[in-house]
C-alpha cells in the first residue's frame, strides 16, 4: 500500500504540525501512518493513541508529535489517504468511460467501489468505529462533492447528459444515496450484502434514467 496520507502529486490532504521535506522524513511519516492503519484494523479506533502508534511504527513519540500531535490528527491523516485513493479510482473510471461504452454505468460504478470497500479494511474500520473528528466529517463532505463531480464527468464522457447545474445536483444526490446504501451493505457483511447492493443498483438505475431523460436533444 502506498503512502496513506498523500494525494497524487505528493501534497497532503490534512494539515500537519510540520510538513516533511526530506525523503527520510516522508518515509518515516508514511511508516507511521501504515502502522496506524494496522492498529486501526486489528484493534479498532480506540487503540489509535500516539503511544501505541509510535510503538507499532518503532519511532519515538517525540518523532510522531512532529507531524501528528494526537489521535484526531492521526484519524484525519488516515481519512485523507482513503479519500485520495477513492478519488484516484474515480479518475480512472472517468478515463475508462471516455474510452469505452458502458451499457450499465450504475452497475460499473457500484461494483468498482464495492471492490474497493472489500480491500480497504482501514476505511471500514475508521468509518464504522464511530470516532470521526469534525475535521474528517467536513473533509468527507468535500470528498463526496468531488466524487459527485467524478460521476458528472463519467456521464458526460458517456454522452448521456448535458453539463449544467441540474446534472451536478443530481450527481451529488446519487453519490449521497449510493454512499449510505454501500456503508449499510458493508456494515451487514464484510463482503458487502449482495441483496442490498443490488437494490442500490436498481434504485440508482431508475434515478439515472430520470436524470438522462432531461436531455432529449443530445446526439445519439
Amino acid at each position: 500500500m502506498g503512502d496513506p496520507a498523500a494525494q497524487p502529486g505528493g501534497t497532503w490532504h490534512v494539515p500537519l504540525r510540520r510538513t516533511p521535506q526530506q525523503a527520510r522524513s516522508k518515509a518515516r511519516l508514511a511508516r507511521v501512518l501504515q502502522a496506524a492503519e494496522r492498529v486501526l484494523v486489528s484493534e479498532g479506533v480506540q487503540a489509535l493513541t500516539t503511544t501505541r502508534i509510535a510503538a507499532e511504527a518503532q519511532v519515538s513519540v517525540g518523532s510522531l508529535y512532529q507531524y501528528l500531535p494526537d489521535r484526531d490528527a492521526i484519524i484525519d491523516a488516515l481519512a485523507g489517504g482513503y479519500f485520495a485513493r477513492l478519488e484516484a479510482a474515480m479518475d480512472d473510471l472517468v478515463r475508462a468511460a471516455a474510452a469505452e461504452r458502458w451499457d450499465d454505468p450504475v452497475g460499473v460504478l457500484i461494483d468498482a467501489y464495492a471492490a474497493i470497500y472489500r480491500t480497504e479494511h482501514g476505511f471500514r474500520a475508521l468509518w464504522f468505529g464511530g470516532t470521526l473528528t469534525e475535521q474528517t466529517r467536513a473533509a468527507d463532505r468535500e470528498h463526496k462533492r468531488r466524487m459527485a463531480d467524478g460521476v458528472r464527468r463519467v456521464l458526460l464522457a458517456l454522452g448521456v447528459a448535458g453539463d449544467d447545474e441540474a446534472l451536478a445536483r443530481a450527481c451529488h444526490a446519487a453519490v449521497l444515496a449510493a454512499d449510505a446504501l454501500s456503508q449499510e451493505a458493508f456494515r451487514r457483511d464484510p463482503e458487502g450484502d449482495p441483496g442490498l447492493l443490488d437494490e442500490a443498483k436498481l434504485m440508482l438505475r431508475g434515478y439515472l434514467t430520470g436524470v438522462t431523460a432531461r436531455y432529449p436533444e443530445l446526439p445519439s
